[in-house]
Order: structure tokens, then sequence, then C-alpha cells
């Protein structure tokens, strides 16, 4: 009889034990998908990039995901957040990408106002994992701006890209939003190329 009430006690403790927190886990994207190298800068101005501008849940540090593929409805997760806030993390990343591109023989995340430059600002537009059937897509979308010293814009475009991923995991879509980051940065760097030739760009 003791060892019964003993058993029963025991069970009743770890029925009201509370549950365990799950950890938090913090992403960042795989490396870059380079961009095409210029054999020679495209432009004699430097680039200045810009921290993207993130409204509403793009504004925060976890990741976004569709309740509906149709996006009508976004909620955040709570335990799976990137490692630095979006808008951070992918002027950084279009940073390094324009860099190592050749494009300017500057480019930088900082510059005195007072410097000729081509100034680059991005906006989230989307950055959501979205659950279908088959599987996990991500989207991505920004608002890409590109100003001179007169602040007319001479690029002002949305550029968007999707990608599915290879599995059911959050690891599997995180390489999916570096796949589809990089295409969109390859849509507007093929504008940027574009633009830079022309001769007031340098």
């Amino acid at each position: 009889m003791r060892t019964m009430l003993a058993i029963i006690a025991i069970a009743l403790l770890a029925a009201c034990s509370p549950a365990a927190v799950p950890e938090v886990t913090y992403f960042r994207l795989p490396p870059p998908t380079p961009l095409p190298h210029a054999d020679k800068p495209l432009s004699s101005l430097p680039i200045e990039v810009a921290v993207f501008r993130g409204e509403g849940v793009y504004a925060e540090q976890a990741l976004i995901y569709a309740t509906t593929p149709q996006a009508g409805a976004l909620r955040a997760y709570h335990y799976q957040l990137w490692s630095d806030p979006p808008s951070r993390g992918l002027q950084a990343r279009l940073t390094m990408m324009l860099r190592d591109s050749g494009i300017s023989p500057l480019v930088t995340d900082r510059l005195p106002a007072s410097n000729q430059a081509l100034r680059v600002r991005g906006s989230i537009v989307r950055y959501d994992r979205i659950k279908h059937d088959q599987g996990y897509e991500v989207a991505v979308a920004f608002e890409m701006r590109v100003e001179q010293d007169s602040g007319e814009p001479v690029i002002e475009q949305t550029y968007a890209a999707q990608a599915l991923a290879a599995d059911a995991t959050m690891e599997g879509s995180v390489r999916a939003f570096g796949t589809a980051v990089d295409e969109a940065f390859a849509k507007f760097y093929t504008d940027l190329a574009a633009l830079t030739k022309e001769p007031h760009a340098g």
C-alpha cells in the first residue's frame, strides 16, 4: 500500500511540474552566392548601403511565417530567431556581395553625407516562411531605391524571389531564405550594374 501511495505521489508531482521551456535558436543565412564579377569597377562613385527598413513584424528579430499559402495572416516564432535583425543582416549581406563583385572601388555601410555616392536604400516588403501541402517555401521581396546626391531616385523598384525548402526543418527553410535573398539581390545587381555603366554614374 505504501509503495502504491508513493507511486501516486510521484506521478502527481510530475504532472504538476512546469513544462520544459524550448531553447531559443538563432539562425543566420548561409554564405551568399557571388554576384558576377566586374573585371574593372563599373562606377567611380562609392556605393553606400543603408540599413534596410522593416515595418511591423519585419522590424523584429523573430522568423515570420504565414498561416496560409496566400500569406493573408502572419505570425512570429517565439523561439526561432535571426542572429541579427533582418534589417541589419540584409544590409551586411548586400554590402559584402557588392564589394566582392568589384562594381565600385568602395562599397560601405557608412559615408559622410557630403560625399558624392550612389546611396542604396532597401525596405523589407516580404520575408516569410510559408507552409504548403508539399512542404515549406519562403518568399522575400525588397523595395530598392538608389539615389544620387540630388536625392532623386535613379532606381526605385521591388525585387522579389521565392524558394522551396529542401525539407521541413527550420534549417532547410533558412537555406531557402539564402537562395531567395541572393536571387532578389542578383536581379537588383543587374539593374545597378546597367546604371553604373551610364556616364552620369561614373
